[in-house]
């Protein structure tokens, strides 16, 4: 019979849980204790398919950076939806044996991308996992170019050498679009974002493939654009109603803070959800599944895509450093609730 997690136990004289944290690579333990778990599981030649013995020394390290440009979209009412990114970086940085170091990033007059592109350059660092959701084709160019292994995820520029990890938005909105065609819908808008994030973009972009794809007409009138926070949206929504037109059947909302911000001007204005107009949004945070009425969304893939972008830094660091740039886009799960109705 192999050594257990009980034998090392018994041998450190700590509890099986901290020993189980250790060999995970969790937080919270001291380094005093991690160290000796980890002397004693390798002295007792202890195996594990989901752990690298190392010591905290013997581990590369990996960084994962979240840069703040303007808070829109990288904020408070965002924080469960980075934090699913953040596990799943963190499940496969535990099974590869790697540290994982997590910054946070704001852009302000004392620290720009320059500085930042700097700090990556550390001699600690071996590889580095950045949250291009708030970066420009510009920001990425200017971190793209430090000698540290680079994967950016949660945004995709397909005419950029770089390692992209991101969600298929453009296959993820013609899920949207084409739910709302089969529900009967012809007059289909969207509620795009004053704010410059490329996924908003190419949320855009996929629902004008989407309309051209199903034979359906672009109607300029069916393109509302508010602010990208819950308060400005209810309030340029509120502005958008006042306007005398005549509204389309449904709309896809390009997030969910939005589209509830976009929902309570609504009702407010006597526009009943889905007896007058469906809504879909997009990236399924929690307030969705418990609102009146519950908003069908797009669930994006949150926990795997930190895991393959873990998985594609690791081949990264791995390697020769010859490898071509590698550019993943990953499903999303369309979850259907009570904001739309057959017609």
């Amino acid at each position: 019979m192999g050594v257990t997690i009980k034998d090392i136990a018994a041998e450190a004289n700590v509890s099986m849980a901290t020993v189980s944290l250790v060999l995970n690579n969790k937080p919270g333990i001291k380094q005093e204790t991690t160290d000796k778990v980890l002397e004693i599981a390798k002295k007792l030649n202890y195996k594990s398919s989901q752990t690298k013995l190392l010591s905290s020394a013997e581990r590369k390290t990996i960084r994962f950076l979240q840069i703040v440009k303007h808070g829109h979209t990288i904020n408070r009412d965002h924080d469960i939806f980075i934090t699913d990114y953040i596990n799943g970086i963190h499940d496969e940085a535990t099974e590869f044996g790697f540290n994982l170091e997590i910054s946070t990033y704001k852009i302000s007059e004392m620290m720009g991308i320059p500085e930042i592109s700097e700090l990556l350059n550390e001699a600690s660092i071996h590889g580095a996992i950045i949250l291009g959701t708030e970066l420009s084709a510009e920001d990425i160019i200017a971190l793209g170019t430090t000698s540290t292994p680079v994967v950016f995820m949660d945004t995709f520029y397909s005419y950029l050498n770089y390692n992209f990890v991101d969600m298929d938005n453009i296959d993820s909105v013609y899920n949207i679009v084409s739910t709302l065609y089969n529900h009967g819908h012809r007059e289909i808008g969207i509620i795009n974002t004053t704010v410059d994030v490329n996924n908003f973009h190419r949320r855009e972009l996929g629902f004008k493939q989407a309309l051209h794809q199903l034979g359906l007409k672009l109607n300029n009138n069916h393109i509302y654009t508010v602010d990208s926070t819950h308060d400005g949206a209810y309030k340029d929504m509120h502005k958008i109603l006042k306007t005398p037109h005549k509204l389309p059947t449904a709309l896809f909302a390009t997030n969910d803070i939005t589209a509830y911000g976009c929902i309570k001007a609504m009702e407010e204005e006597g526009i009943s959800i889905p007896d007058d107009i469906s809504i879909i949004g997009f990236d399924d945070l929690p307030m969705s599944s418990v609102m009146k009425p519950a908003l069908t969304t797009m669930q994006v893939s949150k926990n795997q895509i930190g895991k393959i972008s873990t998985c594609l830094l690791r081949q990264i660091i791995n390697s020769d450093g010859h490898n071509p740039a590698t550019k993943i886009l990953i499903s999303g799960n369309l979850i259907s609730r009570d904001s739309v109705k057959n017609l």
